[in-house]
């Protein structure tokens, strides 16, 4: 039982050093994800300006192939992360049009659940902390230009989990720009431009994609950890309730073994008072 307890305690203490790692994560996650914000707000209200009058540039709605994106964790400890995700991804494969849908999956414990599915593309290795982001999102981008995509366009959506958010969030970034078609003007006269219109959209898409991508990425590393912390915190008291158990169970075998040999030694006692005399 004390092997037992002392294995529990060091249980223990490695899960709450991983608590206290998420922690950290978190707080530097959330200073670079108000900077990137901030960037991404930037760039679409500079779209917002330059659409409202240009707004001819932005393409009719076509039919386009649908590609899923879905990021979720590359760690595990963080309960049902992954499992929302999914659920939520086969609703919006249920709800989508076309025969061309396919997924690309980020994070290693959702690929792992979504091995073998039928519309999964490439599934992608994702980011535990915040310095491999920048090597997930170079590895999403190349795998993403690499697919085999059919004639027209195609249509970018992002599944993923904000901490702010009780639900998973769908959000598209491809086509660009949508919600802007009827854009308001906000300034009297068109912004000057060194190019030309359509060009200038094209670059301040992709900006805009790369931007996007990036807040997305940090979003969803920070609701998971989060959701790590909360579900380390429970295991910690599981733990803590067991170590009290075993503490108490601990206290009474040493008690029932002081109290035998207590009765050891009064009966001893007992014995020698009624030996014959002489003996």
């Amino acid at each position: 039982m004390q092997h037992h307890r002392r294995q529990l305690a060091e249980a223990r203490q490695i899960i709450s050093t991983m608590q206290s790692l998420a922690f950290i994560e978190v707080r530097r996650l959330r200073r670079v994800l108000e900077i990137q914000q901030q960037v991404v707000r930037g760039i679409f209200d500079i779209a917002a300006d330059f659409l409202s009058f240009h707004a001819q540039l932005i393409p009719e709605p076509q039919p386009l192939q649908n590609l899923f994106l879905v990021i979720g964790s590359e760690r595990g400890f963080c309960g049902n992360f992954n499992e929302v995700l999914i659920q939520e991804l086969e609703r919006c494969l249920a709800a989508a049009t076309g025969e061309h849908t396919g997924v690309v999956a980020c994070g290693r414990k959702l690929c792992e659940r979504l091995t073998g599915h039928p519309r999964l593309l490439a599934p992608l290795d994702g980011a535990a902390v915040l310095d491999e982001v920048d090597g997930a999102l170079s590895r999403l981008i190349a795998r993403v230009t690499d697919l085999d995509v059919t004639s027209g366009s195609m249509a970018l959506t992002a599944i993923y989990c904000d901490p702010q958010q009780e639900n998973p969030q769908v959000r598209q970034l491809l086509p660009p720009f949508e919600v802007l078609r009827d854009a308001e003007r906000k300034f009297a006269f068109a912004p000057q431009l060194n190019l030309q219109p359509q060009q200038l959209l094209l670059e301040l898409a992709d900006q805009y994609l790369f931007a996007a991508l990036h807040e997305i990425l940090y979003v969803s590393l920070t609701a998971e950890n989060l959701r790590r912390m909360q579900h380390l915190e429970g295991a910690v008291r599981h733990l803590d309730n067991n170590l009290e158990t075993l503490q108490h169970r601990e206290n009474q075998l040493r008690q029932e073994e002081i109290i035998e040999e207590i009765e050891v030694i009064l009966l001893s006692m007992n014995s020698a008072s009624l030996a014959p005399a002489g003996k």
